[in-house]
């Protein structure tokens, strides 16, 4: 995909989805030094996060943001330290261990892309080219690990097709009430908020995989504008 500082339209989206999973079988037949699985599940995630960067830049454009304030770039890993309420319940000897080495005592915590306005951290977007609930529950961390750094972020999930059940394997639906499975999950996690966003219609089929001709899924325009509606008024408060 083009350079993600490019000018990006629909079509070159829609473009690129169209080469990149018509010829990912293709490339990973062709190459013998690694698993085809590997192959598939590596070029479909990359991806998914060149689609992210792409959608978010159109859907700041579009809520009236100006696109020197955006930055897609910083891919930190924010350290995530061992909260006081935890250590206080430990026996003392660990008690006064972990506090004589308290800077070691961190978790590095990102997701696949950081959203920055002003130099700010203001979304977090994880790119699968699928979820399903086993998946959502490390998301559901990860985000709540950021979320006790930067308690109003944004956080969003960016998947090709559905795995998680419920209603997100049609994206135009309105209202959309998602998977009741998922939802519980979510439940325990409130401080997350996420938005699942999915571009494919139809819940995935493992033996129907999408970079095979045969079951090949289209990415249909009226799909990709209501997924860059949705960044686009996740976005918006703040152009």
């Amino acid at each position: 995909m083009a350079n993600s500082d490019a000018p990006t339209t629909r079509q070159d989206l829609i473009r690129a989805y169209n080469l990149l999973v018509g010829g990912i079988s293709d490339e990973a037949e062709s190459d013998d030094d690694r698993a085809y699985g590997g192959i598939i599940r590596a070029a479909k995630g990359k991806l998914v996060e060149s689609m992210a960067t792409h959608i978010i830049r159109l859907a700041w454009q579009e809520s009236g943001g100006r696109p020197d304030r955006l930055s897609l770039q910083d891919r930190r890993r924010y350290k995530v330290p061992i909260q006081r309420d935890y250590i206080k319940l430990l026996p003392s000897e660990l008690r006064k261990h972990i506090k004589s080495n308290k800077d070691e005592y961190f978790f590095d915590a990102q997701v696949d892309v950081h959203v920055y306005l002003d130099k700010r951290f203001v979304m977090g977007v994880e790119c699968k080219a699928y979820a399903e609930n086993a998946m959502l529950k490390r998301i559901l961390v990860d985000f709540r690990l950021l979320k006790s750094l930067h308690p109003d972020l944004i956080c969003c999930l960016l998947q090709l097709e559905n795995m998680l059940g419920g209603g997100y394997s049609q994206p135009l639906a309105s209202p959309q009430y998602g998977s009741p499975r998922s939802h519980v999950l979510m439940s325990h996690f409130p401080e997350v908020s996420l938005e699942v966003i999915t571009l494919l219609e139809g819940h995935r089929q493992v033996k129907e995989p999408i970079h095979n001709p045969e079951y090949f899924k289209e990415l249909r325009p009226e799909i990709l504008d209501h997924a860059i509606g949705r960044f686009a008024s996740l976005l918006e408060p703040f152009a």
